[in-house]
C-alpha cells in the first residue's frame, strides 16, 4: 500500500473552538434549568455527549515520526508534518519512527523483573550470542552483524508486515546465514573470496541481500557490517594450529628462497674474484653449510679448521 500524505487542521484553532463549544453546552444546560424548559435537555444532552468525543481528535506529531491514520479499518493517510493538529475523533493512529535505527544480530535481551511492590529484582540486560553457521566447506563458525535501517514508507511498514521491527530482525539473521554459507571463512589462495579476507565486500553483499528482503516492508537498509566472526569453540584450537602451520610454512618458504639467493651470490663472488677454486664436492659442501647456517633455528657453533682445505 502506497503512502498518502494527510493534512490535518491546526490543533490550537480547534482547541479554542472546543472551549467555546464547552461554554455553549454549559450555557444551554443553565438556560434549560433557569427557564424550566425540560425539552431543551433533549438538545443539551446530545451536545454534551458529542463534545466529550471532540478532545480525542487532537494529534501531536514529533520530529522524525509519522502517524499512519485509519478510519473504521480504511487507510486515510500518513501524517508527517510536525506539530499540534486536530482531526476526526474516530481516527485510529499508529506511530512509526522515521529515525535511523540500528541493532546487532545474535543479541539476547532480558527484561527488567520487578516484584509486587515495584522493587527491581533483576536489571534489564543483554548478552551476545552469535549465530552458529557452517561455511562453504562445512566448517562451523560464529557470526554476527550490525544492521542500520530506516523506515521510508510508514504505510507499508504498518500494513505489509505484522511487526516491521521483528520482521527486519528475523530477515537479517536469515540473510546473514545465507551469505555465510556461500563462502569460506578463509580463502585457499589470495584471489578467492573469503569472509575474513574481504570484510567490505561481505558487508556490501549483505546490505544488498537485506534490501531485497526489506523492500516489501517499506524499509531502507542504510548499512550492514560484520561485527563478530570466529571459528566455533569446538574447532577453534584445531583451526588455530592449522593457521600457525600455514604461517610457519610460508615463513620457511621465504627464508629458503632468500637463503638460496644469498648462497648463489656468495659463490658467484668467490668465483669472479678468484679467491678460492672449489671442486664440485667442496662446492656442494659449502652450499650445504651455508644453507644450514642461514635456515637454522639456532645460531651455529663455528669450527676452526687448522689443517688444509682438504683436511
Amino acid at each position: 500500500m502506497k503512502d498518502r500524505e494527510l493534512k490535518l487542521g491546526s490543533g490550537f484553532v480547534a482547541l479554542a473552538l472546543i472551549l467555546l463549544a464547552l461554554v455553549g453546552v454549559i450555557a444551554l444546560f443553565a438556560y434549560a434549568g433557569n427557564t424550566r424548559q425540560p425539552e431543551l435537555l433533549w438538545a443539551a444532552i446530545p451536545a454534551a455527549v458529542m463534545w466529550l468525543f471532540l478532545p480525542f481528535g487532537f494529534v501531536v506529531n514529533g520530529p522524525n515520526h509519522a502517524k499512519v491514520v485509519q478510519l473504521f479499518g480504511r487507510y486515510v493517510g500518513t501524517l508527517t508534518d510536525v506539530g499540534f493538529f486536530w482531526g476526526n475523533p474516530f481516527y485510529w493512529r499508529q506511530r512509526v519512527s522515521l529515525r535511523v535505527q540500528t541493532f546487532e544480530t545474535g543479541v539476547e535481551k532480558s527484561a527488567e523483573v520487578k516484584d509486587a511492590a515495584g522493587k527491581v529484582l533483576k536489571e534489564a540486560s543483554s548478552r551476545r550470542m552469535p549465530g552458529k553457521v557452517n561455511d562453504k566447506d562445512g566448517t562451523p563458525i560464529e557470526v554476527a552483524a550490525v544492521v542500520t535501517f530506516q523506515v521510508v514508507h510508514p504505510a507499508e511498514a504498518v500494513f505489509a508486515v505484522d511487526d516491521y521491527e521483528g520482521y527486519i530482525r528475523v530477515q537479517s539473521d536469515a540473510a546473514l546465514r545465507n551469505l555465510v554459507s556461500q563462502y569460506r571463512y578463509d580463502g585457499r589462495d589470495g584471489d578467492e573470496f573469503s569472509l575474513r579476507g574481504h570484510i567490505d565486500e561481505v558487508a556490501d553483499r549483505l546490505k544488498a541481500g537485506l534490501q531485497q528482503r526489506m523492500h516489501l516492508a517499506g524499509i531502507e537498509v542504510t548499512g550492514a557490517q560484520i561485527s563478530y566472526l570466529a571459528y566455533a569453540p569446538e574447532i577453534a584450537a584445531a583451526m588455530l594450529q592449522r593457521q600457525q602451520a600455514a604461517a610457519i610454512v610460508a615463513a620457511r618458504r621465504v627464508i629458503v628462497e632468500n637463503a638460496v639467493g644469498m648462497v648463489e651470490h656468495a659463490l658467484e663472488d668467490l668465483t669472479s674474484k678468484g679467491l678460492v677454486d672449489l671442486d664440485p664436492e667442496r662446492r656442494a659442501a659449502m652450499v650445504s653449510n651455508l644453507l644450514v647456517v642461514l635456515c637454522g633455528h639456532t645460531a651455529p657453533q663455528p669450527v676452526l679448521n687448522t689443517g688444509t682445505l682438504h683436511n
